[in-house]
């Protein structure tokens, strides 16, 4: 109950500090917040080349929406990803670079790993509004679903926030977390099913002569239950299967509240580590 009123007595705070990040991200650039619908165009056009044309991938048809494109069905799995993603890099920076503040005053310090989300988070939906527009000019009637669609955007902002105070906290006093967390985004965007089904994980495999759940395995990571999901609202415009839905809620809701215990345990001697 402490926390909640501190947080509630910072709140002017947090949304000046949401704002101060929205004016920094794109200031002095020519395109402005255009570059938050660019970067995932570009993403969009490489990826939808090099799979679609290249690899030739085959997406499934959306069932029951009937949507047969690779392009729609990457970007349904795209954009929570690049959210993720975001939020994890933004993150492991932002206390380091405000120690001058962290040193001068006492605030919750939280607040500086969710203002980069809050950031994040407005420049998300408004790829997601993007997305929806699209999505509905080829006659996919996706607006029924957007309020299941923007309670998957607060299940994922709760883990994504979790990761971040984790991460944030940890690169203050191990400064490797920042470059071994470069090398895990790497691994981790291909072992997501973001530019590939999730039908081509096969679901055993033989590996020294012992059969491997591989697909129980790989459903384990939050990451490919959160991109199931998306992709279920958007992509197939259905609810995503219970199972899946309750993984991605529960995995998130663990994350935040690990995230934010390991952060205020190591948040006792911030100042003299920033």
């Amino acid at each position: 109950m402490t926390s909640l009123a501190e947080y509630r007595r910072n709140r002017e705070l947090a949304a000046n500090l949401v704002l101060r990040e929205l004016r920094s991200r794109y200031k002095r650039t020519a395109l402005g917040y255009g570059w938050s619908l660019l970067n995932p165009l570009a993403a969009v056009a490489i990826y939808g080349i090099v799979f679609s044309v290249f690899l030739k991938v085959a997406p499934p048809v959306g069932d029951p929406s009937g949507l047969d494109s690779f392009v729609l069905f990457l970007v349904c799995g795209l954009l929570p990803w690049n959210y993720f993603a975001n939020v994890t890099n933004a993150s492991l920076d932002v206390l380091l670079a405000n120690a001058n503040l962290i040193r001068k005053v006492y605030f919750p310090r939280e607040l500086l790993v969710a203002s980069v989300t809050g950031a994040l988070l407005v420049t998300y939906l408004v790829e997601l509004v993007v997305l929806v527009v699209i999505l509905v000019s080829v006659g996919s009637m996706v607006l029924p679903w957007i309020p299941v669609l923007l309670l998957l955007v607060v299940i994922q902002t709760l883990l994504v926030l979790g990761v971040g105070l984790a991460l944030s906290v940890c690169n203050v006093y191990f400064r490797d977390v920042k470059h071994f967390m470069a090398l895990v985004l790497m691994a981790l965007f291909y072992s997501v099913p973001v530019v590939y089904p999730v039908s081509l994980v096969p679901k055993e495999r033989t590996v020294l002569g012992v059969e491997v759940p591989v697909r129980f395995l790989y459903e384990l990571n939050p990451l490919v239950r959160m991109v199931e999901c998306f992709r279920a609202v958007l992509y197939d415009l259905r609810f995503p299967p219970l199972g899946t839905f309750a993984y991605f809620t529960v995995s998130a809701l663990v994350c935040f509240a690990g995230g934010l215990t390991l952060f205020r345990r190591l948040d006792r001697r911030l100042a003299e580590e920033v």
